[in-house]
C-alpha cells in the first residue's frame, strides 16, 4: 500500500436520533464530535435511520396490498371483466 494516501479508518459511534441507539463501527468518516462510549472518548456521527428505528427491521412496515386495490376498483366500475354470456362463448372456442 502507498504511504499517505488512504483515510484514517478507525472506530466510530454512529447514534440513531430517533432512538438514541449508538452503534460502535469502524469507518472513515470525519466528524467533529465527540462522545463517551464505554468509558473512551469517540467521534460521533449522528444519523436519522438506522436498522432499530426503520420500520423493515422493527417489523412495524405496513404492506399495502394493490392486487385488491385493482379488484375493487374493477369491482366498482364494472371495468376490466367480460359478461357472463360473453365470457361463457369464448371459453367454448377452440383456441389456435
Amino acid at each position: 500500500m502507498k504511504e499517505g494516501i488512504h483515510p484514517d479508518y478507525r472506530d466510530v459511534v454512529f447514534q440513531d436520533t430517533s432512538t438514541g441507539i449508538q452503534f460502535l463501527i469502524g469507518s472513515t468518516i470525519k466528524t467533529p464530535k465527540t462522545c463517551e462510549y464505554e468509558g473512551r472518548t469517540m467521534p460521533l456521527v449522528t444519523v436519522d435511520i438506522s436498522s432499530a428505528s426503520h420500520p423493515f427491521f422493527t417489523g412495524k412496515q405496513k404492506f399495502i396490498d394493490a392486487a385488491g386495490r385493482v379488484e375493487k376498483f374493477q369491482r366498482k366500475y364494472n371495468w376490466g371483466k367480460k359478461d357472463g354470456a360473453e365470457a361463457a362463448t369464448e371459453d367454448a372456442k377452440p383456441k389456435s
